[in-house]
């Protein structure tokens, strides 16, 4: 048989700059919830009392970690501070020997929360702080969220949800109540709201700041609770220039709850549940290897 000439093959149609920026965002977003200590690493939460706490693997302590060593150490929260003193060799902060009792920051802190790294590194805990109360999120790269992670599925990338939008800004210093999947309520800045169309239609979604100046917005909408996560999706949209910013649903992507029972995820506001299906951006998430080989197996 004549194989066709190298003329006559049509050559592959290359990506467009919109179809690179979107596989580049998808496959960081991957190596992101992937590393080590990414959200899939999250084998624990912990709320902590005033008083003092025995940390470890076996039954006896105070608070029982899912991994790590029998007796991990001695916490101690007084005051709204808390202070730690490890048991034992191994227990590092920043890659050092933890020697006596230490100050712990939570991750409220402006340089961010102290790290408490044991099992050779590849787990830690840190405090976080969640309406006034405080808790020790443990990770271990060896989670089986992390080790049976599945993928993710997405929508296919459509530019006609990549859309530029107004932004109105609100008076400074505004905040807005949200809620979260372990029923807290806890004020966030609240420096906007950006309006943009789709289909015709005007929608509008409220912006928060976590206090690096990006437009946070966690919306849900007609996909919810089907194709897509019930509470809600994540997206970030860079500030606004002269009024406007661009808003790129292609990168709406599933909160850290979706893979793990111990994220504290907020929840979308009232006002930012939209009367549309947003059908770009990530779907439901299938569960990890062995959950869906489990359920599998049940039929």
């Amino acid at each position: 048989m004549t194989q066709p000439s190298a003329a006559a093959t049509p050559a592959a149609k290359a990506p467009s700059s919109f179809e690179q920026s979107n596989q580049q965002w998808r496959s960081q977003r991957v190596e992101r919830l992937r590393a080590p200590d990414g959200w899939l690493s999250l084998v624990g939460l912990h709320w902590i009392d005033a008083g003092t706490h025995h940390l470890g693997h076996a039954a006896g302590n105070d608070v029982q970690l899912n991994t790590g060593p029998a007796r991990l150490g001695t916490l101690v929260l007084k005051a709204g501070k808390i202070t730690f003193k490890a048991e034992g060799a191994g227990v590092t902060i920043a890659g050092k020997a933890i020697s006596g009792e230490v100050n712990l920051k939570s991750d409220a802190a402006s340089d961010g929360p102290t790290i408490v790294s044991f099992n050779n590194g590849t787990a830690n805990f840190q405090v976080i702080e969640r309406a006034g109360k405080f808790a020790l999120r443990v990770k271990d790269a060896n989670a089986p969220t992390r080790t049976g992670f599945s993928g993710i599925d997405y929508f296919a990338p459509d530019p006609s949800w990549r859309v530029t939008a107004r932004f109105e800004p609100h008076p400074k210093g505004r905040t807005m109540p949200i809620a979260s999947v372990i029923n807290t309520v806890e004020p966030m800045a609240n420096p906007g709201v950006v309006v943009f169309e789709h289909g015709g239609k005007s929608y509008r979604l409220e912006a928060l700041d976590e206090g690096d100046g990006q437009l946070f917005l966690i919306f849900a909408d007609r996909t919810s609770g089907k194709t897509t996560y019930g509470a809600g999706r994540f997206l970030y949209a860079d500030p606004p220039k002269n009024g406007v910013t661009v808003v790129d649903f292609n990168q709406a992507y599933n909160p850290p709850c979706v893979f793990t029972h111990y994220a504290t995820c907020p929840l979308p506001p009232p006002e930012n549940r939209l009367d549309v299906a947003v059908e770009a951006g990530e779907k439901k998430y299938r569960g990890p290897v062995a959950q869906a080989a489990s359920k599998t197996g049940a039929r």
